[in-house]
């Protein structure tokens, strides 16, 4: 029995009876704060990202070592940022809307070992706990090649501790991936939404796959308990994690060298809007987070989320942030975004980004069909569903005018979260979904 009276808020925020109807929506964060005051009242900071920046920067030689993929780039994990100007034409002839300013793609579906965004925080959150054993039992310290953790004596000390995760798909494949490699026995706990061939693929990594006939949530909390009984078990949970936020987070700097290096300015004159799909919200919340501490007032980020999924959404709007699920609104929390299908929020990234985020939209199941099919048409890029939410956005806000989002000095950077692992024969029945 719902806890929620619906009925009141719907009554006090009519945008709710909206998303109780499954439509398409648009909502301006009516608590965004400038960005200097608003990071005054997170707890979050600046250091807490350089420091996770700082300890990636210390495992490269390890990550080139081990994942030879990742030679080209010394061993920093990093995606491309790509300029899609037939995209850009798709948009503005299908949207009946003109999109002055530059389209860019931040392409993390090629992100190394994983394909998505959560090679950031899920990888970096790995990295850390194995760093910090390393260093506690005597086999590591800060001023060392990190390369030497590929040695026996480290697979050794890591055999004989445990990390478990519950995911929807992408973060289980992070950290499943990245937990194998280091020697750790991983579990993954898999919600009812998570596609097969993404167990297949961690089984092949030697991971222990559970799965549930459940939601995220369900998921999650058994993850949790079942680690909670085993000492020797690390949890990472993508409901409560900040360790997973300072990853996602370092993306902040990563994209600001980008944007220096193709001569992108981001200043009062030269606004830049991100858009991010979202799930639990901590992988938009992280990068969100970083962008606005490089850019400050200059950047207005967005999320996205499914019209059946709409959890941070409910949560902002409402304050309840966890308290609240998506199916107390009357919402089944079903949709082809996988990887956005959770209906309760994280209990600290809507927090955090409450005086800081710009707004909130939702988009159909079969809209991001259709972008998926524009994006192969135009660009050659293939992301999967989840990774499209993002890309609705520049046309939402500039039919808004929000924060001069239709100036001819502004960029907008759609972030595509996922589908570099994603198997040929789906992907054509993506595709092929897009022109139904």
């Amino acid at each position: 029995m719902s806890q929620v009276d619906t009925n009141m808020w719907a009554e006090k925020l009519p945008l709710i009876g909206n998303i109780m109807n499954q439509e398409e929506v648009f909502w301006v964060n009516p608590l965004i704060e400038t960005t200097k005051t608003g990071l005054t009242k997170v707890n979050v900071t600046a250091e807490d990202v350089k420091d996770a920046s700082d300890r990636l920067k210390r495992f490269a030689p390890y990550i080139q070592l081990v994942f030879p993929e990742t030679q080209v780039s010394n061993g920093i994990l990093e995606s491309p940022l790509t300029a899609i100007p037939n995209m850009k034409k798709e948009l503005e002839q299908n949207y009946a809307v003109q999109v002055p300013g530059e389209l860019l793609l931040k392409q993390d579906n090629a992100m190394p070992i994983s394909g998505s965004i959560k090679s950031r925080g899920g990888i970096y959150e790995v990295l850390k706990h194995a760093e910090t054993l390393a260093i506690e039992h005597g086999l590591l310290t800060k001023e060392d090649d990190y390369a030497k953790m590929a040695g026996p004596e480290f697979k050794n000390l890591f055999s004989k501790y445990k990390i478990a995760v519950g995911s929807t798909g992408n973060l289980g494949l992070s950290i499943g991936i990245m937990s194998a490699k280091l020697g750790f026995n991983v579990t993954v706990h898999m919600s009812a939404d998570a596609k097969q061939w993404k167990k297949d693929l961690l089984r092949e990594k030697g991971v222990i796959v559970i799965e549930y006939p459940y939601d995220f949530s369900v998921a999650i909390n058994e993850g949790r308990r079942e680690a909670e009984s085993d000492p020797s078990c690390y949890f990472i949970d993508d409901e409560n994690s900040y360790d997973l936020f300072f990853g996602y987070a370092v993306a902040g700097e990563r994209i600001a060298a980008q944007l220096k290096e193709r001569g992108t300015i981001v200043d009062e004159e030269n606004p830049l809007f991100v858009y991010l799909p979202c799930g639990v919200g901590g992988s938009p919340g992280g990068v969100a987070f970083g962008l606005k501490l490089i850019f400050g007032d200059n950047v207005h980020c967005f999320f996205a989320e499914p019209t059946h999924s709409p959890s941070v959404l409910l949560g902002m709007m409402t304050g309840l942030h966890e308290k609240v699920s998506v199916q107390e609104f009357g919402l089944n929390n079903l949709t082809a975004a996988d990887g956005l299908a959770v209906g309760r929020p994280s209990h600290h990234a809507g927090k955090t980004m409450e005086p800081l985020l710009s707004g909130i939209y939702t988009i159909q199941d079969e809209e991001l069909f259709k972008l998926l099919k524009l994006l192969v048409d135009s660009e050659g890029i293939r992301l999967e569903p989840s990774a499209l939410a993002g890309m609705i956005g520049p046309v939402n806000t500039i039919q808004r005018n929000i924060n001069e989002s239709n100036s001819q000095n502004a960029t907008h950077i759609v972030w595509a979260t996922g589908g570099g692992m994603v198997p040929q024969s789906e992907m054509d029945l993506y595709y092929e979904m897009g022109g139904k």
